[in-house]
């Protein structure tokens, strides 16, 4: 009996057509329009024009400041952190274990926009921060009218929300680690930190590579923090690369020069990750 060996596309026929609809086309789209540029209501090709005018755009290199100095500060922390936490919950003799995950797992699940309400609420002037900063005699902080605090209270907001996220990942990592590595680091006199740094870590690297990677994709793209607590202020001081693409986009309609911009955080992914996998001597 012959077989119909056609017969399989007609499976994936479905899910090929969406892929292409929602996602090739729309990427062939706006790198087309990256090249294009409206004028009187008619797409013009411009050729290089809009990636030349980046150079030139005082607010696309301050948003580029801004991203890279998020990124540089709030990704390592928040890995480190998650490492911490995951370590600790991972230990036999620890009670509650379950509650603990659960809890610091939470924010992951909130709501992008509800938190980062949440927190623009908690840090108003006569918000909760400043009223338990001034109960302990202290004076009351500029959250989110300071450029620098307000780069904090981001960083801060981002640190709260994602933790808890690498963490799982991490603790899901440590579970499939053999107990008698520890067993026989404890026997040669290690301690629980030199364990962390010259067992844990190691061990860990390709789990930690893929967190880092995620975690530089999703700072590069940050929007919902700067959107809702600052609208990028003061004085652009918080405008970040994906809220400039937004205001550019569907603010100002310009929607060729927005491409453009996207695509340059693409091309910065990219070239990010390719430089961590070589950092860290991955494949």
């Amino acid at each position: 009996m012959k077989k119909n060996v056609a017969f399989p596309y007609f499976f994936i026929a479905p899910a090929v057509l969406l892929f292409a609809v929602f996602t090739i086309y729309p990427v062939l789209s706006s790198l087309m329009l990256s090249f294009q540029k409206s004028t009187g209501g008619e797409l013009i090709f411009t050729g290089l024009a809009n990636y030349q005018r980046l150079f030139g755009d005082d607010i696309f290199i301050k948003a580029l400041k801004n991203t890279f100095l998020i990124l540089i500060i709030q990704v390592p922390i928040m890995i480190f952190l998650a490492l911490v936490l995951a370590n600790a919950l991972n230990r036999k003799l620890l009670k509650l274990k379950g509650f603990f995950r659960t809890s610091f797992f939470l924010p992951a699940v909130t709501s992008l926009v509800a938190y980062a309400v949440l927190f623009s609420i908690m840090m108003q002037d006569d918000g909760i921060f400043n009223t338990a900063i001034q109960m302990l005699g202290l004076d009351s902080v500029p959250w989110l009218s300071h450029p620098v605090w307000a780069k904090i209270s981001m960083i801060l907001a981002m640190t709260w929300r994602w933790t808890g996220y690498n963490m799982v990942i991490f603790l899901a990592a440590l579970q499939n680690l053999s107990d008698d590595i520890y067993e026989a680091a404890s026997l040669d006199g290690a301690g629980k930190w030199q364990q962390f740094f010259h067992i844990t870590i190691p061990q860990l690297k390709p789990v930690i590579l893929f967190s880092t990677i995620l975690s530089t994709i999703g700072t590069l793209q940050l929007f919902d923090e700067p959107m809702n607590l600052t609208k990028g202020g003061p004085a652009d001081s918080t405008m970040t690369l994906g809220l400039y693409i937004y205001q550019n986009g569907f603010e100002y309609f310009d929607f060729g020069y927005a491409s453009a911009i996207a695509y340059v955080v693409v091309i910065m992914v990219a070239v990010l990750s390719f430089l961590q996998f070589k950092v860290t001597g991955e494949d």
